[in-house]
């Protein structure tokens, strides 16, 4: 995986790929906050409690979604269009998982498949050595 310094760099990258673009993280196969956060000058919807529990339970997700992944393909990212916000999950290499929130109002088409061109390189499975 890249260096948390290059990882906190992609997630800059993302947010500003539209105006509309809420915050860009990067959590870890145990549901641990990476790097990233929100745009400067927006606030979260969510207490630092709730944050934690959301990242658990998304690190989760990621890994069950490979359960259908030889009847259906990879997963290339998750959206989730609600009341106030979307958020949409792209699966990174080791289970981590990048997590992009928007305004509701925001062309998700737009940018979504640009984040997927973004994240290309963090998406190869880290090989060992034998």
């Amino acid at each position: 995986m890249a260096s948390v310094e290059e990882l906190e760099q992609t997630c800059q990258k993302i947010i500003q790929l539209d105006p509309l673009l809420r915050s860009a993280r990067i959590i870890n196969s145990r549901g641990h906050l990476v790097t990233g956060g929100m745009k400067k000058g927006m606030h979260s919807l969510e207490s630092q409690k709730q944050d934690e529990m959301m990242f658990m339970e998304l690190a989760l997700r990621v890994r069950m979604r490979h359960e259908f992944d030889k009847e259906f393909g990879e997963v290339h990212f998750s959206m989730s269009y609600r009341d106030k916000v979307i958020v949409m999950s792209f699966p990174l290499a080791n289970d981590d998982v990048l997590l992009v929130s928007s305004e509701k109002e925001a062309n998700f088409s737009k940018y979504a498949f640009n984040i997927l061109e973004i994240i290309e390189p963090l998406k190869k499975p880290v090989m060992g050595t034998f």
